[in-house]
């Protein structure tokens, strides 16, 4: 029989501890490059208006629910006098159209990553985006992944441009 040519276990071990020690190096300095921007100061910078903005766009806030039972997003300011300033996270879509006095003039619905999670039962795992133009994005929850539930303002994006819809 020819002799065993495998390396002995302590060689082994030296070298899966050096793959170890090379792999949690990698990994960290991954990290530290994603975490460093290169920017000083506030990374997310300032518009002319003194509002948060990000490379995409105004920052949203989180805002709660006229119930206080989950949070939304706000994005931008109303304008003065306008009809999107009397809405309110938590309305569902019938207070929301009776408010602003329309339907929306596009609309789309699409899934969330949430309606792949086994046994989700909450209200969003399918989402519907609206446009209302010269006015802004309106985010609806749109129900669970039976259809069921939803129709619940979650988000605001006072946007007269219309540019926050992305179908």
């Amino acid at each position: 029989m020819p002799p065993c040519t495998h390396p002995p276990i302590a060689a082994q071990r030296r070298s899966t501890s050096r793959l170890s020690i090379a792999l949690v190096s990698l990994g960290m300095a991954l990290m530290s490059a994603c975490a460093n921007t290169g920017t000083s100061g506030n990374a997310a910078g300032t518009s002319a208006s003194g509002s948060a903005t990000t490379p995409s766009g105004p920052t949203p806030r989180a805002v709660a629910s006229r119930d206080g039972s989950f949070q939304g997003e706000v994005t931008g300011t109303a304008r003065p006098g306008s009809r999107f300033e009397r809405l309110k996270i938590g309305m569902n879509m019938k207070e929301v159209q009776d408010t602003l006095g329309r339907a929306p003039d596009r609309w789309h619905n699409y899934e969330t990553g949430k309606r792949w999670i086994p046994f989700y039962f909450g209200n969003d795992a399918r989402r519907m985006q609206v446009l209302y133009q010269g006015e802004g994005c309106l985010g609806f929850t749109d129900g669970n992944i039976w259809g069921g539930a939803g129709g619940d303002l979650i988000r605001i994006d006072h946007d007269p441009s219309g540019a926050c819809y992305q179908p």
